[in-house]
């Protein structure tokens, strides 16, 4: 098994392909130690000293650290990846677990074409690009011309993250929703 590695814009996070399908549908945030029970795989992870938060999407898996050099954790963590993969267990210990559509979404119901329009624009020009550099995006409310929006994996944290937002996605949600006056993260 060969594991491919890059880098993220986030110093603190690399990006792991190992080639193979991570999560079939959603992506599954695990920001600390304790909810990293979701997954065997991340359990394995989070015993490596110094790592401080997975992330898992579609084919990758980014793993972000608190302390450390990247020579020296990377070899432990391409070790844990592979072990769990060769072992053919889950990632998943329950399938439904992975972070799909949120339920917990806010905004007024007249909001509804312009939020659905948001939504859209999210989904096929923003997540595709954060999902290359080993994050994620998901919309989190509507309220007042403010788009609210929940930044994972190696998004969280990262020091460009907040050009991204106000520079890459406000401008581009302004442009095609007049409605939209800021973005900001939850």
């Amino acid at each position: 098994m060969f594991i491919q590695t890059e880098t993220t814009p986030n110093p603190a996070t690399l990006k792991f392909l190992p080639g193979r399908s991570v999560l079939a549908s959603g992506t599954l945030d695990m920001p600390d130690k304790a909810s990293a029970a979701k997954s065997a795989l991340a359990e394995r992870l989070f015993k490596i000293p110094d790592v401080s938060g997975v992330f898992f999407g579609s084919d990758f898996i980014t793993v972000s650290k608190s302390a450390g050099e990247w020579q020296q954790l990377k070899p432990a963590i391409l070790g844990a990846i592979m072990e769990h993969f060769m072992s053919g267990a889950p990632i998943l210990k329950v399938e439904e677990q992975a972070d799909a559509a949120q339920s917990d979404e806010f905004y007024d119901a007249a909001d509804a074409e312009t939020v659905a329009t948001i939504k859209e624009l999210i989904e096929t020009r923003v997540r595709p690009a954060v999902a290359n550099d080993g994050g994620d995006i998901t919309f989190r409310g509507f309220k007042d011309g403010i788009v609210y929006l929940d930044m994972k994996g190696s998004c969280s944290g990262c020091p460009s993250s907040t050009a991204t937002l106000k520079h890459g996605i406000q401008n581009l949600l302004r442009h095609f929703v007049p409605d939209v006056v800021e973005v900001r993260p939850t």
